[in-house]
């Protein structure tokens, strides 16, 4: 998966599962401050990044992710430690 299929997918996922205006989900918005995104809904986004890249992903992983561009940052870690 490119980086841009990976943000793409990313961007994707967001907007159906928050129901996000695209323009809100940008690299330096802050999950729980500026997206509301709470506890359930991380876990929900956990899920479906599993989905995504196919791989497990341990919830250790999401410890200090605070923006999407975090989130971007640990799925491109996943997608690359199964190339």
């Amino acid at each position: 998966m490119t980086a841009d299929e990976r943000n793409a997918a990313l961007l994707a996922a967001m907007e159906r599962l928050f129901e996000l205006p695209p323009e809100r989900i940008v690299p330096q918005a802050r999950l729980y401050e500026d997206l509301d995104i709470d506890s359930i809904d991380a876990v929900n986004l956990v899920i479906e990044l599993r989905r995504l890249s196919g791989r497990s992903i341990g919830a250790e992983r999401f410890r200090d992710v605070r923006t999407v561009g975090d989130v971007d940052a640990v799925l491109e870690q996943v997608l690359g430690e199964g190339e």
